[in-house]
């Protein structure tokens, strides 16, 4: 008995068990069940779907929770704050499950964060919220009254949409002692009512019947509904219609057309005449299915009202009758079969996608959550779906008819920015159907890339003395990376330049990377400078790279040739001096003295050549162009000077060249004593220097200028008083008469002479000019005639001679010496052009004429 005990509390262990796996495998594959009854209202409490999933509501909040409703009637509703699930809707039983016995409604609750389907199931529960009912309320059956006792005759069937205990029950017969009531279960459990004949009918003792059906189902209360049954007692009609077959099947296609003729009844009656017309009907159909087929009374075909739908109604049973004239009647069942046909692709439908993904996201990474459903059977409903493309993606099946694209790889940004995946649903119909849906996904920028330069390295070449703040080079970098990952900044690595930080000599453009000089470089100090610039993202952490820089200092000839031979000479700032010996028995090309000299610069800007440029003997000495030695040029003479001052110019070969000057004393001795002597002797003049040749250069310039000055002044005072000579005062008695016009230009004053025939005669000495006068020309005026010793006249012989000058003319000095007469006055020098021949005319004023 202990034993027994034992075994019975075993099994109720692994029966508990077996139950608390089923829950927990349910719970981790996210499936939910709840009962509900019919009819409840609109908002009623289904479930707590946050509480049996353990959900934080936080987490329904914060990601969002949504009911997929893939296009059907939403019939549920989740309430995010509460995580209850509520109905959405009266829900009536009979309309959402008509004829199925379990009526359950599945809906799917989708997280967005987590990409994760929970599976609901919510049962619908019947209420007894219908009673039976027949298809119509009364009945006429026909009998004739040679029929046997115990005959049946199918009677009209009551309807309950309720189920279980619910639903239709049993019937009740009343009314005649001459029925009875038979009941029948159908093979698919379904209760058939027939009406016995339970005595003999007599026409002549009742022609009619009248019976009531009573149909009740096993609800609380009990509902019930009734149908009026009235039966004719007819004439002898021997025979009933039959019907070929009891059942008649058929199996048809969905996509059969409308109109088509599915299949015909046959049923015969050995009467004859009006007893033996049959004609055909179908026997308590549903409104619903006489939409849908027709019975041709006459011929008994079936005929297709509208198109059939596998997916809607897979197999129709119907109860057809063939009634004769006389009322008597026969059953068959009609069975339509409707095959399915590849009528419907594949729904694809996407429950819930990212619209974005890192770059960084690991593999594996669910990126959108698809639905795939075909609505159609066996193999047509069998769904493959496929990625298009060689795309870093794969499918993966979740739960029931889920698929999840996950990523297969990690992604880069910088090899594929976007990404429109297409996903195929295909069937196995044939031929196959199918659908699809593109899923956008922009791929995020995760800052996995440093900058790079274009370069591997970089030099530049700077003159030295350059401008401080000078570009020097500009350097760039580029970083594959989008937005501020790849903005790049830019800046010196520390570093030291001749002991000073290497910020104190160049600095670098931070945004664009130009590398500036903030010092004038010298080539003579740095030659060189080595750095490192930094180029930086902006990303977090930032990513970094170094690049060399080498600045190459370019030489300039900024520096002079600088002697270092002959020293420089205390007394003589601006050049080099040294004192010399060389015999005066030397031979051609005896090396004297070398002048030594270096340049600070570099390369062509260094190569010195050497020049004579001054000697006080010259060809007695002369200088190496490139080796700066001071040798003879000829043996020294007798005749040539004991001390000779050789100035050497040094220039380098720079653009421009520059240069410097040594200046070298050679005493041509035979001894040091004789040089001592010599150098003791007074010194030679000192050679005017370039400043006091500068001065004397200016001073005889001023000079110039100052005595063209007086000249140009000179001359304008000559011009002013001639002109106020030209100007004659009216009360002036010597010429007296005269019009004025005669003294208007030079034109005039040869007019004057004309008319008046002055004869004047002028020499290069004064003392002996001449002047002849007219007699009755001017009382003033005496005629003068040349001595025969005299030189001929120089103007006017043949008019003398004509107008017969008196003896008695004297010389012209004579008449200057004579008070009375006016003298004869010199013309300026300008009017001796004007005028070529000697003459003299008589003026208030006195006017010069010299003797040039």
């Amino acid at each position: 008995m202990c034993a027994a005990r034992e075994g019975l509390w075993g099994r109720r262990q692994r029966t508990l068990l077996c139950c608390v796996l089923v829950a927990a495998w349910e719970t981790a594959w996210g499936q939910l069940r709840y009962s509900v009854p019919e009819e409840l209202p609109k908002g009623s409490f289904v479930g707590d779907v946050a509480k049996d999933l353990a959900l934080q509501l936080a987490v329904l909040r914060d990601r969002g929770a949504r009911i997929l409703d893939r296009g059907r009637t939403r019939y549920f509703a989740l309430h995010t704050n509460s995580g209850h699930l509520v109905t959405a809707e009266r829900l009536d039983r009979e309309q959402l499950c008509e004829g199925v016995q379990r009526c359950v409604l599945r809906c799917e609750v989708i997280v967005e964060g987590e990409m994760k389907v929970y599976t609901i199931e919510v049962e619908i529960t019947d209420i007894n919220d219908n009673a039976p009912s027949f298809g119509e309320g009364e009945n006429e059956l026909r009998m004739s009254e040679m029929t046997a006792p115990g005959s049946r005759f199918p009677l009209p069937k009551a309807h309950d949409p309720d189920v279980g205990v619910n639903s239709l029950q049993s019937y009740e017969l009343s009314g005649d002692e001459h029925f009875s009531l038979s009941v029948q279960a159908g093979a698919d459990g379904e209760k058939r009512p027939e009406l016995v004949l339970a005595k003999a009918l007599d026409r002549e003792e009742a022609a009619f019947h009248e019976l009531v059906l009573r149909a009740s189902d096993g609800g609380e209360p009990a509902r019930t509904g009734t149908a009026r049954i009235r039966v004719s007692v007819l004439d002898a009609n021997d025979n009933a219609p039959v019907f070929s077959q009891a059942v008649y099947a058929v199996r048809v296609p969905e996509d059969v057309p409308v109109g088509s003729t599915l299949l015909t009844l046959t049923a015969t009656d050995a009467d004859e005449g009006l007893n033996g017309k049959v004609k055909y009907s179908f026997k308590g159909i549903s409104k619903k299915f006489s939409k849908i087929f027709h019975l041709d009374p006459e011929t008994g075909s079936i005929r297709l009202l509208r198109s059939l739908d596998f997916e809607e109604d897979d197999s129709y049973h119907l109860e057809a009758q063939a009634q004769d004239g006389g009322g008597l009647s026969d059953t068959a069942t009609v069975s339509i079969s409707v095959t399915d046909v590849n009528d419907n692709a594949p729904e694809l439908t996407v429950s819930s996608a990212l619209s974005e993904i890192s770059e960084d996201a690991p593999s594996g990474t669910v990126v959108a959550l698809l639905h795939v459903q075909d609505r159609d059977s066996g193999a047509n409903g069998e769904v493959r779906c496929s990625l298009v493309g060689d795309v870093p993606f794969r499918l993966r099946s979740s739960v029931g008819s889920y698929y999840s694209v996950v990523t297969a790889r990690e992604l880069d940004r910088e090899e594929v920015s976007e990404y429109n995946v297409t996903v195929w649903a295909s069937d196995g119909g044939s031929p196959s159907l199918r659908s699809s849906a593109v899923l956008a996904l922009r791929v995020l920028d995760v800052n996995d890339n440093a900058p790079v330069f274009a370069e591997a390295r970089y030099s530049a070449r700077l003159p030295e003395n350059n401008a401080e703040g000078a570009l020097v080079l500009t350097v760039r970098a580029w970083d594959a990376d989008w937005g501020q990952n790849a903005r790049v900044r830019y800046r010196l690595a520390e570093g030291r330049v001749r002991g000073a930080p290497l910020s104190s000599y160049v600095s670098v453009q931070a945004e664009t990377g130009a590398l500036y000089a903030l010092r004038s470089f010298d080539y003579e100090e740095v030659r060189e400078v080595g750095l490192w610039v930094r180029a930086e993202d902006g990303g977090a952490p930032a990513l970094s790279s170094n690049v060399s820089v080498r600045l190459l200092i370019v030489d300039e000839n900024d520096n002079a040739p600088q002697v270092l031979y002959p020293p420089m000479a205390a007394a003589s700032g601006a050049g080099w001096t040294g004192v010399e010996l060389a015999p005066r028995s030397a031979e051609p090309g005896a090396l004297v003295a070398k002048v030594v000299a270096v340049d600070a610069d570099a390369g062509q800007n260094a190569w010195l050549s050497y020049e004579l440029a001054k000697a006080t003997e010259p060809g007695l000495f002369r200088v190496g162009l490139h080796s700066g030695e001071v040798r003879t040029a000829r043996s020294p003479l007798a005749r040539d000077a004991p001390r000779h001052s050789l100035v050497v110019v040094v220039k380098d070969q720079g653009r421009p060249a520059l240069s410097a000057t040594a200046t070298l004393t050679v005493v041509l001795a035979e001894s040091v004593a004789e040089l001592l002597s010599e150098l003791g002797s007074a010194a030679a003049p000192a050679e005017p220097g370039g400043s006091l040749t500068r001065w004397l250069v200016l001073a005889v310039a001023a000079v110039s200028c100052l005595f063209v000055a007086f000249l140009l002044l000179l001359l304008a005072l000559r011009l002013r008083r001639w002109r106020r000579s030209q100007l004659l005062p009216p009360a002036s008695g010597a010429l007296r008469g005269v019009p004025a016009s005669h003294f208007v230009g030079i034109d005039g004053v040869r007019a004057f002479l004309h008319s008046y025939s002055h004869e004047v005669s002028l020499t290069a000495d004064s003392r002996k000019s001449q002047r002849r006068w007219a007699a009755d020309s001017c009382c003033n005026t005496l005629p003068a005639r040349p001595a025969p010793d005299k030189a001929a006249p120089l103007l006017g012989e043949d008019a003398a001679g004509a107008r017969g000058a008196p003896p008695d003319a004297l010389p012209v000095s004579q008449s200057l010496r004579t008070p009375r007469r006016p003298p004869c006055r010199r013309l300026p020098p300008f009017l001796l052009i004007a005028f070529p021949s000697p003459f003299c005319f008589p003026l208030r004023y006195p006017i010069m004429i010299s003797p040039y």
